[in-house]
């Protein structure tokens, strides 16, 4: 395996830290991922306390002979400046992705033909969009993603918060009420009106608002380019039994997609230790990482579909 030190988005207003990770030995050009991080800020690892599910896949796709680029998010690295911004996913996300494309295709040690985008979390659900506006990848690997909106998503965690037994579930359950009521009129809302109402920290409403407006599943409708979506069956964020089958069913006519489903994996893809969504430190607070099971499944996804 080899390492470099790369710049996505050199001389721009917001150029990243990244490393791109190649195969040991490689004769020709190689396929390549870009890696799109969930929700908040995270450096390139994607480190969820003791967890670094975007250098794990790094450095086990690249034994299989891929390549990939992992990068600081936005987020994290300019976290004052973004924090006086109110971002939408494209400045967040989107732009960065593009970039990052962008970048593998200019290295002559890159298969251009033979790029794919792995999402994950938020990531996923933003893969096929990047994809759509300019990234014109392969295909995808979406782990831990869902075809609903965003706010949906938020409503059902603080649910699943507040059912829970911890002494927080009031709070909870006083936050779901409020952010329920500000999600109600969402696409009522002018665009200038929900730049104007805050949902939480810097984020405005018109954050979920412009994402909402087509999800996942309906990019990935108007598209035949191969996807593979994998979940964790004791992810307490996304849900096996909800996201995961709602894919299923909305995409069970879709050429070129494939479903995996790891049944005690959690929302990192690596083996769960409980199942509260309030017990997160505890969760991602113990070291492990991601099996070689699932960076197989990626691989052979990514070689049969080069």
């Amino acid at each position: 395996m080899i390492q470099e030190s790369i710049i996505v988005g050199e001389n721009t207003e917001y150029p990243l830290n990244g490393l791109l990770t190649l195969p040991e030995k490689l004769m020709d050009p190689a396929p390549a991922v870009v890696m799109v991080h969930g929700s908040g800020p995270s450096n390139m690892d994607e480190k969820i306390m003791k967890l670094t599910p975007f250098k794990d896949l790094a450095e086990g796709l690249a034994k299989h002979g891929i390549a990939s680029i992992r990068y600081d998010k936005r987020t994290f690295a300019y976290a004052r400046k973004m924090a006086k911004e109110c971002p939408t996913v494209r400045v967040e996300t989107i732009d960065d992705a593009l970039l990052a494309i962008a970048l593998l295709r200019r290295d002559p040690r890159i298969d251009s033909d033979r790029i794919f985008i792995l999402g994950h979390s938020m990531g996923a659900m933003l893969a096929p969009r990047i994809d759509a506006e300019g990234g014109d990848v392969k295909g995808f690997v979406l782990m831990a993603g869902t075809p609903y909106r965003l706010e949906d998503v938020v409503l059902r965690q603080l649910r699943q918060a507040g059912s829970s037994k911890s002494a927080l579930k009031w709070i909870v359950r006083l936050e779901h009420r409020l952010f329920a009521k500000k999600f109600a009129t969402l696409y009522q809302m002018s665009d200038d009106d929900a730049k104007k109402k805050k949902f939480a920290g810097n984020l405005s409403l018109y954050y979920f608002k412009e994402m909402g407006q087509r999800t996942a599943a309906d990019y990935l409708m108007d598209t035949d380019k191969p996807a593979l979506i994998l979940q964790g069956g004791r992810d307490f964020q996304t849900l096996a039994e909800d996201d995961f089958e709602k894919f299923r069913e909305l995409l069970s006519g879709r050429k070129n997609t494939v479903f995996k489903l790891y049944p005690a994996l959690n929302h990192a893809f690596v083996n769960a230790l409980c199942d509260d969504i309030l017990k997160t430190s505890k969760e991602y607070g113990v070291e492990r990482h991601i099996g070689e099971d699932v960076i197989a499944d990626i691989a052979e996804f990514i070689h049969d579909n080069a």
